[in-house]
């Protein structure tokens, strides 16, 4: 035989709650006001314990500790106890707490309560207490109930009404009858599930055992529902009233229990069916019916459950999972800024989403951690669609670089940190890289994303790249050589400056730059400024382009016969000596050269003999060559003739002895000095003084 008991079996959280109050409180001055719960063998318990059980409040005396049970109790009741001064313990279902707010706020906004269920049950007398008494009750729906009389209509169920019924009802209510309508479906959640698996379990059962007392309610329904799938029914309130011989013969028995069936009832009629089914079944039919009793529910880490809020506390909210115990979802752990259980009490019995944070050593959730890996799955999604996101880089391993991203482990190859080889994976340690995935496992247990920054700098390198060609080829397009153009200084380098002119480097050279000549940029340009140049080479292959600035200066020469004339007097000074003379200069890119025969009206040996590089002289312009560019000097005209000629050198000394003769003037520079040739000759040759300095240096 195979036995299989229903997972939503036994007390449910209000029952249990009121039973274990009652066994915790009782005595002499205590009262239940009325039956604690519709099962004989507990009543009779509680009762055994001193407690009485009255009817009718008036019984109570005042100052006595009163239980009110989990059906709930009148409005009217509660003021009658806080007039006697009574302690009052509220073990009222939260489920049906919430009915009582629901009925008597849209009670006092006008509305006609209807309750669903039985008229006589204790819980739905005490729902229509919340209404004045005032609450039209149905068993189930009658065509001939006439809706129409109501303007305002609000309608609840008993918490353990039939589902079946409830959906009945619902079908053939025309809601245009009535011109405003609330409608609450208030079954319990435990109800739900219990009629729901019950039908379930009658469905592919040959037998059905139902467990409970028999005023109980609930049980009754399971009891029909049951009967309405399987012929095989046994309604049984204690161990006694079931024949196990009976079931000997079926292969599959479900077993079911209500609400207000305990624990050890529903074990002792178990007991007395493995005594009959022992020898026929290899399982051990007692462990798994108390493991399933317990309703030891499993959960894994990580793993996303739907619960139902049972009640509201200070320490946070207590959810229904399925288990005989209902966990806590601790207030640090909801989805809110600020917690108020007063917020949360109008949510009792409804689903939650939590996460299971952790299965050991108690079961830990929470529906902040949901919202969290909502959050965190939406930004994976985006990833995984190529979002670039950042990540810290916390350690290093051989083959590359580790950081977290939320739950999830990153994983940098070496080869995918830059472009190129990384030798040194330690200095990235702490640095914050832009990376993106190239692989994402979401699996639970193997949460990682291995991810590259290198493809991230390639694909701006190329987009750089694209945009700088297409500048390039506008550029080269549009410009063209004698172009002037306006650019702005970047950079200097020794060899010139680098201009940006419309988004592209230009070089400058130094040589076009004065044309007095210039060691450094610095001399003529500023980095930041803007001048005019002039497009001197554009070369579309090699995307060089070379610019000039003195070509759009006047050139020193160009100016000279608007500033100069010969006879002019001169202040310069010597930038150069040379065996025929010396170069004086005007003016800056103007240099005049002063014959050594120019510079003294006495014989000189050696221009430096009376001159020298860096002195300031006054001298007098006696010729312009603007084609050869050449202007000559005399320092010698600026200065007064002597009276007398010079006389000849002697060949004797004072004292007797005889002096060498000196060499004539021509013989000696023959001698000593091409240059001097040079020069003569340039003179006769229409030879520039810049190319004779040039070609002398």
């Amino acid at each position: 035989m195979e036995v299989i008991i229903g997972k939503n079996s036994g007390f449910c959280k209000g029952v249990s709650r009121a039973v274990e109050t009652a066994r915790k409180i009782y005595g002499e001055n205590v009262y239940i006001l009325g039956e604690l719960i519709h099962n004989e063998q507990v009543v009779s318990e509680i009762l055994g314990l001193g407690t009485k059980v009255v009817e009718d409040v008036d019984k109570i005396p005042d100052g006595a500790t009163v239980i009110i049970r989990s059906h709930g109790a009148k409005k009217d009741i509660f003021d009658k106890l806080l007039q006697k001064n009574c302690k009052i313990v509220d073990c009222t279902c939260p489920f049906v707490k919430k009915i009582h707010e629901i009925v008597k706020k849209h009670y006092n906004e006008g509305y006609q309560i209807l309750i669903l269920g039985e008229p006589n049950h204790p819980e739905v007398q005490g729902i229509s207490g919340w209404c004045d008494d005032k609450a039209v009750v149905l068993k189930q729906f009658d065509p001939s109930f006439d809706f129409s009389r109501f303007d305002k209509l609000c309608i609840v169920a008993q918490t353990t009404y039939s589902v079946e019924k409830y959906n009945d009802f619902f079908n053939n209510f025309n809601q245009n009858q009535v011109k405003t309508v609330a409608i609450f479906k208030t079954i319990c959640y435990t109800t739900f599930s219990r009629q729901s698996e019950a039908e379930e379990l009658s469905k592919k059962c040959d037998a059905i055992v139902v467990i409970g007392g028999a005023k109980s309610s609930n049980t009754k329904k399971l009891f029909d529902i049951c009967s309405a799938n399987c012929k095989n029914v046994f309604f049984v309130s204690k161990a006694s009233d079931l024949d196990v011989n009976k079931l000997v013969n079926f292969n599959k028995v479900g077993i079911v229990a209500g609400a207000s069936t305990p624990l050890e009832q529903s074990m002792e009629v178990l007991t007395n069916m493995a005594e009959v089914t022992e020898v026929n079944t290899e399982k051990n039919i007692m462990d798994e019916a108390v493991a399933q009793f317990e309703n030891k529910v499993s959960f894994k880490k990580g793993e996303k459950i739907s619960a139902t809020i049972s009640s509201a506390t200070d320490s946070g909210l207590y959810l229904y999972i399925g288990s005989k115990t209902d966990i806590l979802l601790a207030k640090e752990d909801l989805a809110c800024e600020e917690y108020d259980k007063d917020n949360y009490k109008s949510m009792v019995g409804d689903d939650i989403e939590v996460l299971v944070l952790e299965v050991k050593p108690k079961l830990h959730v929470s529906q902040k951690a949901i919202v969290e890996r909502q959050k965190e799955e939406k930004e994976i999604q985006e990833i995984i669609d190529g979002k670039i996101f950042n990540v810290t880089v916390s350690s290093v391993n051989k083959g590359g670089l580790e950081a977290k991203l939320g739950s999830y482990s990153v994983f940098i190859p070496s080869s995918q940190i830059r472009i190129g080889f990384v030798k040194e994976l330690d200095k990235y340690v702490g640095k914050t890289l832009r990376v993106k995935a190239i692989k994402v496992e979401t699996q639970e247990r193997r949460k990682q994303i291995v991810a590259s920054q290198r493809v991230i700098l390639e694909a701006e390198k190329a987009e750089r790249d694209a945009i700088r060609a297409e500048k390039e080829d506008k550029f080269f397009a549009s410009i063209n050589v004698d172009d002037i153009v306006k650019g702005k200084v970047v950079r200097f380098a020794s060899f010139g400056a680098f201009v940006e002119v419309d988004g592209f480097d230009c070089l400058a050279h130094v040589s076009d730059l004065s044309w007095t000549g210039v060691k450094n940029p610095g001399e003529v340009l500023e980095i930041g400024k803007e001048y005019e140049f002039v497009v001197l080479k554009a070369d579309k292959e090699t995307k060089k382009v070379s610019i000039g600035y003195k070509q759009l200066l006047p050139r020193p020469w160009d100016t000279v016969c608007e500033k100069y004339a010969v006879g002019d007097i001169v202040n310069g000074k010597i930038v150069r000596i040379v065996p025929f003379g010396v170069f004086v200069e005007v003016e800056k890119g103007v240099d005049g050269l002063v014959h050594i025969s120019q510079i003294s009206h006495e014989w000189l040996e050696n221009p430096t003999e009376g001159l020298q590089v860096g002195q300031e002289v006054e001298a007098k312009i006696i010729n312009i060559d603007l084609e050869k560019e050449k202007i000559t000097l005399s320092i010698k005209a600026t200065k007064p003739a002597p009276e007398a000629p010079a006389k000849a050198p002697k060949d004797k000394k004072e004292d007797g002895e005889e002096k060498p003769k000196r060499k004539p003037r021509r013989e000696k520079a023959q001698e000593n000095s091409d240059e001097v040739r040079e020069w003569k000759d340039a003179e006769f040759s229409g030879a520039s003084i810049a190319e004779l300095i040039n070609k002398n240096n």
